[in-house]
């Protein structure tokens, strides 16, 4: 059976890039469905909600966490319909230019637009191929952070050269007792100047990585570390270690539906526009020239799908939405704002 309440726009991901979408189509007065596989919002955001970010225009330092409940509150200022845990697997065209939904629990959804959203896909973590290691990841081997806390006062070593590895590195140097870095490289895949702080706050090892755990087979005690460029070897004691070797990240079944694809994510125009009518995309699932991988770059992205989605339905319609100030949408809006805060 055909879910028969047709939408103007279904938005496949409940990231930062899909989340904004579902606000920013309110503000264009359209009918909204965001289906999102995992059982709450966030997307990638999930992976670190203890993480700070820093890079987000306009807001303060803040957890992701944070962030995510800011963004579910926005997303639902319009009352879009909301649909988790559903994988969308199949997309049909049907007749006056409606689209079907389907997804891995069987149901469908039609639609008259679609936005593609939906990040790095199904992202797994990269596990270190070590005899052993998954002996210890129900004790104190970490593929990612929830609770900075955790690490207070402990021996934490980090393998990783990536913007996430560096990142714990910072953070963990002002709890932990000491923080030391391994990385396979000289060069480290991060923002210069956070990679300038760790080489201050915490001991790095490079060209190295991990060979080994030494443990009681139930709790690493130590690690071993072996130097590419030397083949020389060291044991470190540990307390807690942290493998930051990134996702490899499967993109759904969407990618056989006869849309453009580059290296895994979905090519798209300046008007976010992919090379099938009526679907569009945003946020790290998209590529173009000049694509910005911030979250700030998927909240533009979300604006510009949105409104080629506005315009492909009616064409004479804006080509963006009032801003917020001037929105007569906003007015009841602003109104019980004003009466919450006197």
């Amino acid at each position: 059976m055909h879910n028969q309440d047709l939408y103007d726009v279904t938005i496949i991901g409940g990231g930062p890039a899909g989340m904004y979408a579902a606000f920013y189509a309110g503000m264009r007065e359209m009918k909204v469905k965001l289906i999102e596989g995992k059982d709450e919002l966030g997307g990638f955001l999930q992976t670190y909600s203890d993480k700070t970010l820093w890079d987000v225009g306009g807001l303060p330092p803040m957890k992701c966490a944070k962030l995510i409940e800011h963004l579910v509150q926005q997303a639902g200022t319009f009352e879009p319909t909301i649909v988790l845990k559903q994988t969308v697997d199949t997309l049909n065209h049907l007749q006056d230019g409606i689209i079907e939904l389907q997804t891995d629990s069987g149901e469908s959804h039609i639609t008259r637009t679609v936005i593609m959203a939906i990040g790095r896909g199904v992202a797994e973590v990269q596990k270190l191929d070590i005899p052993s290691a998954q002996n210890y990841e129900r004790s104190n081997l970490h593929y990612t952070i929830q609770n900075l806390d955790y690490f207070e006062r402990k021996k934490v070593l980090i393998s990783g050269g990536g913007n996430s590895a560096v990142d714990w590195a910072l953070e963990l140097a002002e709890r932990a007792d000491s923080v030391t870095v391994v990385h396979r490289q000289d060069s480290f895949r991060a923002m210069e100047h956070n990679v300038s702080q760790m080489k201050r706050k915490a001991d790095v090892l490079t060209p190295c990585y991990i060979e080994g755990f030494y443990g009681n087979g139930q709790i690493i005690q130590q690690v071993g570390i072996a130097n590419t460029a030397t083949g020389e070897s060291l044991r470190l004691d540990v307390d807690e270690v942290i493998v930051s070797h990134g996702y490899t990240s499967h993109v759904s079944n969407l990618a056989r539906c006869g849309l453009d694809m580059h290296e895994g994510m979905f090519v798209m125009n300046p008007l976010a526009e992919t090379s099938v009518p009526g679907i569009f995309t945003a946020g790290d699932c998209a590529m173009r020239e000049g694509k910005v991988r911030l979250i700030a770059g998927a909240f533009n992205d979300a604006i510009v799908a949105v409104n080629s989605a506005k315009k492909y339905l009616e064409p004479d319609a804006a080509g963006m939405a009032y801003v917020s100030s001037h929105n007569e949408l906003f007015r009841e809006k602003n109104r019980a704002l004003h009466n919450q805060q006197t």
